[in-house]
């Protein structure tokens, strides 16, 4: 990187930063409600000129959004995977990218499973991720991870609320030292995007 002018009239290097398009839609009331969604998405149009849009037209540097952990939207999809929900707020749920083949694939939920027990937590099942694969350039078609959710109880010694929070925040951090430290498979394809009682990330290399 070159070296910066020196701070001069209306100028300053400190201003020299990377930035990242980011939007906020709330409720100021706290109501939940798919519009909010539907603006968030609207934020993210908004925002192509954002997209830093290379060789591959349909990848730019990715987008995502994080919100309420959708209660009514888990409750009727859990049944499907074969999981069975605590009452609100005593789950979380973690979005997880993981490899596609299923040999590092299993490595690296087992290794989840393992540290959410040995935290003092259960694990509810896991949930595929519906996707839509084919809105995806070349670029990020070529290294699309398995999408995944894990859903989880707290436990009966973590107290509900903060707590619960701060174990889940302890629980990501030791999956993800130990598989650094363990030079699990395919390493760069695992990826905890959130892992909370509160929120959720949804997030893909795409516009």
């Amino acid at each position: 990187m070159s070296a910066l002018p020196p701070k001069q009239g209306l100028y300053d290097p400190r201003n020299e930063h990377d930035s990242c398009g980011v939007g906020f839609v709330v409720d100021i009331q706290n109501r939940k409600s798919h519009r909010i969604i539907r603006q968030g998405l609207e934020i993210l149009l908004n925002l192509d000129h954002r997209g830093a849009v290379g060789a591959d037209p349909l990848a730019g540097d990715g987008s995502g959004i994080l919100l309420q952990k959708p209660d009514a939207l888990f409750r009727a999809v859990a049944p499907d995977s074969g999981i069975d929900l605590p009452e609100e707020p005593d789950y979380a749920v973690g979005a997880v990218f993981l490899p596609q083949a299923e040999a590092p694939r299993a490595v690296y939920e087992a290794l989840v499973e393992r540290i959410v027990r040995e935290e003092g937590q259960q694990v509810a099942g896991w949930r595929t991720v519906p996707v839509a694969s084919g809105i995806l350039g070349p670029t990020a078609a070529g290294t699309e991870p398995a999408v995944q959710q894990i859903f989880i109880a707290r436990g009966s010694g973590t107290e509900s609320g903060d707590a619960f929070e701060r174990k889940l925040f302890v629980i990501r951090k030791r999956i993800e030292n130990e598989a650094a430290a363990e030079a699990a498979p395919d390493l760069d394809d695992f990826y905890i995007a959130s892992l909370s009682c509160r929120t959720i990330v949804y997030k893909g290399m795409l516009l």
